[in-house]
């Protein structure tokens, strides 16, 4: 009996793009030798194999092809070359409730459903209960569907989708669904699946859950496979990536391996370190530059800049600042806020014992925080500035809020904004 769960080979998948749709309808009807589309290739030449009881995550920026190969393997789309072997009853959370009909009542649509997977009446009956009490959602369930909620909606058709027990679970960040305590619900859901030794394809931006859950990782960008290998060296690759700092330009004989990629970096600080960051483009910004921040940046343990930081590694802010007038003991600072704009944590050069003393027109320096990231995994904002005091009285000089956005990369969280870092012991 073959290991083997899915194996895509040699997979690509082309469009057509037209300029406008007459010329579509010309080269329908046979009416233009000329070609009048430009060929867009949303995979190009994919190649993996995932074997039976692994979980495999797929990350990659934007127009990646991560939905696209999904899809391919699901059936939903058909390759333009290459061809998917999947061994086993598949269970797919990518739309949704794509295959509900509005004018059903839930439990109408749960049997119709199970019956387009592949379940008799009977099989759908022992279920029903399992799948009820997972979607949560009361009497509602005999109402029609599209008088739900996007919340109801969302809950049955994970419910149904969780309890057909696939042998191969497809998941497209599906798992952030619903409120919180039904998303922990979905994650039990997901535990369970893996040490039933399931086959699990997971895709999501939320690198926590891929480094907790997956025993491998794959790259996607445009189109093409960059790196297949241990979850957290792809990860690494990603967060690379998405400021500009993996080289893979040139390369045109498939996917590298870690290593070969690895070897092409360099640690590099440019002239504009802001520039190898996600920044806000909507920044808020003040003061009338008596001392300006003119670049900063946010340092990886290994010395990379990248707005995505490990939990519990150390990590750096760092701030370049140019002094347009004489500056007495002039203060560096920065915070970090939650996305509600509650300010979590922070500090200055002032509460640090760290005197920059004074500076004349023209000076610049360079100030450094280095800390250990202690944070719980989720998206923050960072905000720069300069503080002081101009002629005796305390004068802002230059402030950046939300200049762009920290993510915070975790596989256990506890409580509230802070990991205190608990020794359990038991006797």
């Amino acid at each position: 009996m073959s290991k083997v769960a899915i194996a895509v080979e040699k997979v690509s998948k082309v469009y057509k793009l037209y300029e406008k749709p007459s010329d579509r309808l010309k080269e329908s009807l046979g009416l233009t030798k000329t070609k009048r589309y430009r060929e867009h290739f949303a995979l190009q030449d994919i190649n993996f194999q995932i074997n039976k009881g692994e979980t495999i995550g797929i990350i990659g920026t934007n127009g990646s092809g991560k939905s696209t190969i999904l899809k391919i393997i699901t059936g939903v789309l058909n390759p333009t070359a290459g061809q998917v072997e999947v061994n086993g009853r598949i269970s797919a959370l990518l739309e949704l409730g794509a295959g509900f009909n509005m004018e059903y009542t839930g439990i109408e649509n749960i049997y119709l459903n199970g019956t387009m997977i592949g379940f008799e009446k009977e099989e759908i009956d022992e279920k029903l209960e399992a799948i009820l009490s997972f979607a949560d959602i009361g009497d509602f369930v005999y109402q029609p569907v599209k008088t739900y909620s996007s919340g109801m909606f969302v809950r049955l058709a994970f419910a149904v989708a969780i309890n057909i027990e696939p042998e191969i679970l497809i998941v497209d960040e599906a798992l952030s669904v619903g409120d919180v305590f039904f998303q922990a619900k979905c994650y039990r859901k997901f535990e369970e699946f893996k040490k039933m030794g399931k086959t699990i394809l997971f895709v999501s931006h939320d690198l926590g859950s891929i480094n907790k859950y997956c025993d491998r990782a794959i790259l996607l960008n445009k189109g093409s496979k960059i790196a297949e290998g241990e979850t957290k060296e792809i990860i690494d690759m990603y967060k690379k990536l998405l400021v500009n700092q993996l080289d893979i330009a040139g390369e045109e004989q498939g996917e590298l391996s870690i290593q070969e990629i690895n070897n092409k970096q360099a640690v590099k600080e440019s002239t504009k370190w802001k520039k190898s960051l996600s920044l806000n483009p909507d920044i808020i910004e003040y003061g009338e530059k008596q001392a300006e921040i003119v670049d900063f940046a946010i340092v990886d343990e290994y010395g990379y800049i990248t707005n995505s930081i490990d939990k519990e590694k150390n990590f750096s802010i760092k701030m370049r600042i140019k002094f347009n007038q004489l500056i007495e003991e002039p203060i560096g600072a920065f915070t970090i806020k939650d996305i509600k704009g509650t300010e979590v944590t922070g500090t200055n050069t002032m509460f640090e014992d760290a005197n920059i003393g004074t500076k004349e027109p023209g000076d610049e320096v360079r100030i450094t925080f280095t800390q250990e990231m202690l944070l719980q995994g989720g998206e923050y904002m960072l905000s720069l500035g300069c503080t002081g005091y101009h002629q005796g009285e305390f004068t802002v000089f230059h402030r950046l809020y939300d200049v762009c956005n920290i993510t915070v990369v975790s596989s256990k969280n506890t409580v509230g904004y802070f990991d205190i870092k608990s020794n359990v012991k038991l006797d």
